[in-house]
């Protein structure tokens, strides 16, 4: 599997650069889920982050890559998950 070291923006992991595994595409996932565990053994902490460019070359405007960013709301109920199909029926509220 090939990997490609992704820099984490804000959060816990600010600053730091990881290896993550990219798919077939050659693009990491859009959301980077980081479980810590609790220090009491309840139930782990997740830690959200959301894939971003990570900017432009000038002359081009060609994209440099990636970077996750700190989403501490977590994901929104519509994004990541299962694919969203036009034929599907909208997922019930509550």
């Amino acid at each position: 599997m090939r990997t490609e070291d992704t820099l984490f923006v804000g959060g816990p992991l600010d600053g730091r650069v990881l290896p993550i595994l990219t798919g077939p595409t050659g693009n990491p996932p859009k959301w980077y889920e980081v479980p810590v565990p609790d220090a009491d053994g309840g139930p782990p902490t997740v830690l959200t982050y959301r894939r971003e460019p990570a900017g432009h070359t000038k002359r081009l405007g060609i994209q440099r890559g990636w970077k996750y960013v700190h989403a501490p709301e977590g994901r929104a109920p519509g994004e990541g998950g299962r694919p969203r199909w036009p034929w599907s029926k909208p997922d019930r509220a509550g």
